[in-house]
């Protein structure tokens, strides 16, 4: 049976959708690889079964590389491929978009934080 999507986003949102995998995407984006433990220092509220589940998901859906070296202890890395590395303009511009947002919250008066920009992040890379 065929799969009808109405608007374009809805097939971005299959793959992408959810509060986790944005944030996956992003750090991959901009940190290169990544192990599993550097996840959990970076993303501190996500539990390790969905740690586990997201990136299969994203691994299946093949925006992720997972390499793992024969090594004892046993060694994982998470890397975008090429694929998921076409979405570098979407994820900057979310980050973008979402810092933009804290900033119009907090000239409301609301009580809300960003620990890190993008801007610092990509700095951090090229150093």
């Amino acid at each position: 049976m065929q799969k009808i999507y109405n608007i374009g986003v809805e097939a971005t949102l299959e793959v992408i959708g959810g509060k986790w995998k944005p944030v996956i995407l992003c750090h991959l984006n901009h940190h290169g690889k990544i192990r599993t433990n550097e996840f959990r220092r970076l993303i501190p509220g996500i539990s390790q079964k969905m740690l586990t589940s997201q990136l299969r998901e994203l691994e299946q859906d093949g925006l992720i590389l997972r390499k793992v070296f024969n090594q004892v202890p046993p060694k994982v890395e998470y890397s975008l491929t090429p694929y998921g590395q076409g979405m570098e303009p979407i994820l900057n511009m979310l980050c973008t978009w979402g810092e933009n947002h804290v900033e119009v919250l907090q000239d409301k008066g609301e009580d809300v934080s960003l620990k890190q920009r993008d801007e610092d992040i990509t700095m951090q890379k090229t150093s």
